[in-house]
């Protein structure tokens, strides 16, 4: 537990610095630049907080939790095309964490997840967040979901509008605050 709580307190002092310098850019933070600098710092610290986890999570809830997260992410503004699936996919396989993995596991995942989504978001939406409530009963594994979900998100620079009221919808799920993540 020790380890968990000195990562929440690092997560912490950087949400802290990043919101004495998110005074100076007048609220901006809706639109994913919130400080610009700051996001990127986030999601620098939640890969490292997840690399010194790796070894705790392991578990298929966690594993099954991640890739319908990273469904709802790369769906969030309501399709996926073939290009930001393949990229989507990049990023997953390239995951310190999700390493733990089967590849071949995560991509079926996946897919499952994606197919439901582009078919019928509100059902796949649905029993995507079903899948991340099953992380709900590990806190660790609860907060690595919603860090994974992030770190993805944030891969390409930039926080949708949509891809933060995902994050908002899985905090929810598993029972966090989102402004524990700055969302």
């Amino acid at each position: 537990m020790a380890l968990f709580d000195r990562l929440k307190d690092q997560a912490k002092n950087l949400q802290q610095q990043a919101q004495g310098r998110g005074a100076t850019t007048g609220g901006q933070g809706h639109g994913g630049s919130r400080g610009g600098g700051s996001r990127a710092q986030l999601v620098g610290v939640l890969k490292t907080q997840l690399g010194s986890l790796k070894a705790e999570l392991k578990s298929g809830a966690y594993r099954d939790a991640s890739m319908a997260m990273c469904a709802l992410v790369a769906a969030a503004d309501g399709q996926v095309d073939a290009s930001e699936m393949q990229q989507m996919e990049s990023l997953i396989l390239s995951n310190e964490v999700l390493q733990n993995f089967p590849p071949e596991q995560l991509r079926q995942r996946f897919h499952k997840h994606v197919d439901l989504l582009t078919r019928n978001f509100p059902q796949g939406k649905a029993e995507a967040l079903q899948e991340i409530a099953k992380a709900a009963k590990k806190p660790t594994e609860a907060r690595a979901v919603v860090q994974t979900g992030i770190v993805i998100a944030g891969a390409d620079g930039h926080f949708s509008q949509a891809e933060q009221a995902i994050l908002r919808e899985a905090c929810a799920t598993l029972g966090l605050q989102p402004a524990e993540f700055q969302l």
